[in-house]
């Protein structure tokens, strides 16, 4: 029966791919991602890490591209190249943080909500309630304001500010498939709280989950962005949206630098588009819908 169930999921497997790859924008933000995680990874191994620091810098401020400098150098002389290059490990670490810690904490709500229902759902819903009419940009300024910077404080100040949409969209999945036969007959034969979650609600959620966690990167890295361009981030690391925050504050405009604001810039745009295709793309393969309904 293993071999069976495995052998049945590999087929499974097999066709949702096979439809992904019919899917050109999806296949296009999925290659993107590929490249981009690739460069990330391989920073370390294929630069020079000492070139982030501004005492070994030999070369002049501002310059613009050349052949030693492709993408020319910020206001201490380093190379904005090496800059982007290092700022997208940030950039995708924090993002991709603060989106497991969001998604985690917005399945547990809406599954609790919907499964327990009662005082619990009007309790947690309420509370989700409270943090959905909040800005959550706003929110997470304040977090990083009151919190110590770092990455954690980055990571914790999205995370819990940007779940309740993933919990409504959990809770309405979760009704939906415990209105489903099989879960009152699971009931009847014995099947408590965790079998029915574990067993049957959990999996049927799953994949609207990996479609959502995939949407939501990119709205954790715009986030990520945002608060490093305006000063809240780690001061210690290199980020895109640190390097477009030191692009403001030393005059890049008015050094006519465009060098230094427009790689980081497009770099944001480039992940958030890939991570935005891919999640498309997945949620028509994983949560199709009748020909006619609008998205």
């Amino acid at each position: 029966m293993t071999a069976i169930a495995w052998q049945r999921r590999r087929a499974a497997a097999r066709a949702t791919w096979r439809e992904f790859a019919s899917q050109r924008g999806g296949l296009a933000g999925l290659i993107g991602l590929v490249v981009i995680t690739l460069l990330a990874v391989l920073a370390p191994l294929v630069t020079d890490a000492s070139g982030l620091d501004v005492t070994r810098v030999t070369a002049s401020p501002w310059q613009p591209p050349s052949a030693e400098h492709w993408l020319g150098t910020d206001h201490n002389g380093r190379s904005v190249l090496l800059l982007t290059w290092w700022g997208t490990r940030i950039s995708l670490v924090v993002g991709l943080a603060a989106t497991v810690l969001s998604v985690l904490i917005g399945t547990v709500v809406g599954i609790s909500a919907a499964h327990f229902g009662g005082w619990v759902s009007a309790v947690l819903m309420r509370f989700t309630d409270f943090f959905l009419v909040l800005p959550s940009l706003v929110l997470a300024i304040a977090l990083s304001t009151v919190l110590p910077r770092g990455l954690g404080t980055i990571v914790l100040a999205i995370g819990v500010t940007s779940w309740p949409a993933t919990a409504r969209l959990v809770r309405a999945q979760t009704l939906a498939v415990e209105a489903r036969p099989f879960i009152e007959r699971s009931r009847a034969l014995g099947g408590g709280h965790g079998h029915v979650i574990g067993k049957h609600v959990l999996p049927a959620v799953l994949p609207l989950v990996f479609v959502n966690t995939t949407l939501t990167v990119a709205s954790a890295i715009v986030a990520e962005s945002t608060l490093s361009f305006l000063g809240l981030g780690d001061p210690t690391r290199v980020s895109w949206g640190s390097l477009l925050h030191a692009a403001n504050m030393h005059g890049a405009v008015s050094q006519r630098a465009w060098w230094f604001l427009i790689p980081p810039g497009l770099g944001v745009v480039c992940v958030v588009l890939a991570f935005t295709l891919c999640g498309r793309a997945l949620e028509t393969v994983l949560n199709p819908r009748p020909t006619g309904v609008s998205r």
